[in-house]
């Protein structure tokens, strides 16, 4: 009954006197062990690390915010006093706040001639704009300047990812004090919403965005127009979500098992071959030599 259940034995055994140790399968061993080493290591590392897997879609990802966008603002205007500077706010919706100060402050630079100005606040997702300006000053200057230098720009929560290159600070370090002083700035900007998921499933929700820029002296029938700086905002339809991920565990062992098998099986057949090459020489040169 043995012999007939050893019949289905599909791993054969080899006798003894059948095997023999060579010089040549000795360093194809040693080194099909290095090279699987080699690849297993690089695997291992493949598994350990994540990646970042990008895709865009159309829809609000983040419907909680109650239909606002935070933003942070942080600019210096070297040659304009701070009793001057102020921040406006308008859109589609009917907003129009002029001199907001929630969330906000002004620093003196150049002994008190010019002015830094730090906010943060909100808008609707909706086209509209912000300008920094004179607007909310109770004596307007005659020639206001309004070169600037913008030290950040940024919107919604802020993402310390390294392996995400975007651009949510697109704006930071512009630098405008060559240019006229008398000139008007716009900024028109395109916000793209931003979803990062980690490994935990967790979201977090920010905004890219590009932007294109002109300068120009603005003029009415009255005269020149007081000049600004304005951010002229429209969101975009398209969602871009970045995704962490790791390699399953099932794929990762997959791949070394086939990694082992393959090297073992290539290694085999080399030996094989140079083995029996080198016994029929063998065999040739005692033929020669009879």
């Amino acid at each position: 009954m043995f012999l007939f259940v050893g019949v289905f034995d599909i791993y054969r055994k080899v006798p003894k006197d059948l095997t023999q140790p060579t010089y040549t399968g000795a360093f194809i061993s040693i080194l099909c062990c290095v090279f699987i080493l080699f690849l297993f290591l690089s695997e291992l590392t493949g598994f350990i690390a994540t990646e970042i897997v990008n895709e865009l879609y159309v829809d609000d990802p983040d419907k909680d915010s109650g239909g606002k966008i935070d933003v942070s603002l942080n600019i210096s205007l070297p040659n304009l006093h701070c009793d001057l500077v102020g921040l406006d706010i308008q859109d589609e919706m009917g907003r129009h706040e002029v001199g907001h100060i929630d969330n906000s402050m002004k620093i003196p630079l150049n002994q008190g001639d010019g002015c830094r100005f730090e906010g943060e606040f909100t808008i609707n997702k909706v086209p509209g704009n912000f300008h920094v300006s004179t607007h909310s000053a109770t004596a307007q200057p005659q020639n206001p300047d309004m070169t600037h230098t913008i030290h950040k720009l940024a919107f919604g929560e802020k993402l310390q990812v390294h392996k995400v290159q975007g651009a949510f600070n697109a704006l930071g370090g512009a630098d405008k004090l060559s240019s006229n002083p008398l000139a008007s700035h716009d900024y028109i900007l395109k916000i793209v919403p931003t979803v990062y998921e980690d490994l935990s499933g967790k979201q977090r929700f920010s905004y890219q965005y590009t932007v294109a820029n002109k300068e120009y002296v603005a003029y009415s029938h009255t005269g020149r127009i007081i000049p600004a700086i304005w951010f002229r905002y429209d969101l975009s339809p398209i969602t871009v979500k970045y995704t962490e991920r790791r390699q399953p565990l099932y794929r990762f062992i997959t791949t070394i098992c086939a990694i082992v098998g393959g090297t073992f099986t290539v290694a085999g057949i080399i030996d094989s071959c140079i083995f029996t090459a080198s016994e029929a020489w063998k065999k040739i040169q005692i033929g020669k030599m009879s």
